[in-house]
């Protein structure tokens, strides 16, 4: 993946110290991270509403998006090249290890589910729980 910079600039976000340091502590991880994650990482530069408003503004250039792990609780994971501004696109599997607690996404597409008549889909989250290939 691209600097954070280059990044930036492919997204047409401006290249901001706060927006430059979360997206290369994304970068450093490559696993979804927590809200309180990002604090910590980068706590000595940057408060928690800069924090907040940086990763809104990723999320709504499609930069990121949004993971719920199996407690419900909302983490943020690098978006492949599939999301825009006009979409995000995340029909993909997320995996939680139970040993290491970290989330990835998969490159496996959530298979097809029949719904019944009168239920429609709007966004599918699939989760699976195990042991990732680092603990195993």
């Amino acid at each position: 993946m691209n600097g954070s910079p280059q990044l930036l600039k492919e997204f047409k976000l401006r290249s901001t110290p706060s927006r430059k340091a979360i997206l290369n502590f994304f970068l450093k991880k490559n696993y979804a991270l927590a809200h309180a994650d990002i604090e910590k990482g980068i706590a000595s530069h940057f408060d928690r509403v800069t924090v907040y408003r940086t990763l809104k503004t990723f999320l709504d250039k499609g930069l990121i998006h949004k993971v719920l792990d199996d407690e419900g609780a909302l983490k943020y994971a690098l978006c492949t090249e599939a999301c825009t501004i006009t979409g995000h696109h995340h029909d993909h599997v997320h995996f939680k290890c139970v040993r290491c607690g970290q989330t990835n996404c998969l490159n496996v597409e959530v298979p097809q589910i029949k719904l019944p008549k009168g239920y429609q889909a709007g966004e599918i989250n699939l989760l699976i729980q195990g042991v990732c290939s680092n603990c195993g």
